[in-house]
């Protein structure tokens, strides 16, 4: 899906790299037929299934070992992805092994290595560890006369929240380019986050206010399922009223919550606001950016929200909100009950 919508949104092939643990065989050949750039390499069993498509298509698979070096990089547990205790990547050990069983494959060919050891990167001491022990290898490999065109230090770099502090981007590139130059291979970095993550914000309608003995809640119309980050991740996000009120004083602590039945639906915890916000006040959520509608869902059969790209001065809608009737669009409705029933 990411692929075909990719390329639909103008990527050129040859700057994808399909990753993933779980690669199926109708993406395989999608992939190849589209011409991308390299398979990212997870498992001895996915180069087999790889070599097979490949070769049943008369093709050539470009594929780059993903490596898990082991390497803590200070984040979330969720999207850690460079340690041992995680799906992702395989050991060196092991990717020695799948260099020389990949030298003797006519339908795959070894174009790189690469790590990607997790996401909101903000120390980037992992990160210089990781790139330093990805040299290594590429500089072993090609003393022992494998080719190789670049390694892919993949993504992860940070960004502020609230008062994170991240690397910036000279720093990010300095890191990574000292480490990998000496090998003379190309470096690929794959931003996500730190490209998007800052330019959305999910607007959100106030539709009550209430009191318990205990908290006091502000329910707005947006829901986890258009926002799912807090809930998953526990992850902050900074929440604002549209309308700024000029008197700080009058403000108390409160959840921002949504409709749906789960006390995990939530998109802010012990938050500061005014106490004169109110039924029908706009709030926004800001950083919804990166994963915000790529995350959303139906659940609790909610349409997802409409989206508006704001260019300057003039503003475009570039998806329509959902109504009730395309969420039951693709069931069906003619089977027959059970008889008796």
């Amino acid at each position: 899906g990411e692929l075909k919508r990719a390329l639909l949104a103008g990527a050129k092939p040859e700057h994808i790299v399909f990753s993933g643990v779980g690669k199926r065989e109708d993406e395989i050949e999608a992939a190849l037929q589209s011409g991308i750039l390299s398979f990212n390499l997870e498992s001895a069993f996915e180069l087999d299934l790889i070599a097979q498509v490949a070769q049943r298509q008369g093709k050539k698979a470009r594929v780059s070992l993903r490596l898990n070096p082991n390497i803590d990089a200070k984040t979330n547990p969720k999207i850690a992805t460079g340690l041992f205790s995680t799906k992702f990547g395989i050991v060196e050990d092991e990717a020695r092994k799948l260099v020389k069983k990949i030298a003797g494959l006519d339908s795959v060919e070894l174009v790189g290595i690469g790590c990607h050891i997790g996401s909101q990167i903000i120390d980037l001491k992992p990160l210089k560890e990781a790139s330093e022990r990805m040299a290594q290898l590429a500089t072993a490999l090609q003393n022992e006369g494998v080719s190789l065109q670049f390694i892919d230090m993949g993504g992860g770099l940070g960004i502020r929240y609230s008062n994170e502090t991240p690397p910036e981007i000279e720093e990010y590139v300095e890191t990574l380019v000292t480490a990998i130059r000496p090998t003379g291979l190309k470096l690929i970095i794959e931003p996500g986050r730190v490209l998007i993550g800052n330019v959305g914000v999910l607007l959100n309608r106030v539709i009550a206010t209430k009191n318990t003995p205990q908290k006091r809640f502000i329910i707005v119309d947006g829901a986890m399922n258009d926002l799912l980050r807090p809930s998953m991740y526990g992850a902050f996000h900074e929440i604002l009223p549209v309308t700024q009120e000029t008197d700080v004083s009058d403000e108390s602590i409160c959840d921002i919550v949504g409709p749906i039945c789960e006390t995990g639906d939530y998109f802010g915890k012990d938050r500061l606001l005014s106490n004169k916000i109110t039924a029908g006040d706009l709030l926004y959520i800001r950083s919804a950016g990166a994963y915000g509608a790529a995350m959303a869902s139906n659940y609790n059969s909610r349409p997802r929200a409409a989206e508006v790209l704001v260019d300057g001065s003039s503003h475009y809608l570039i998806r329509e909100r959902e109504t009730l009737e395309s969420l039951w669009s693709l069931e069906r409705f003619d089977i027959p009950t059970a008889k008796g029933d």
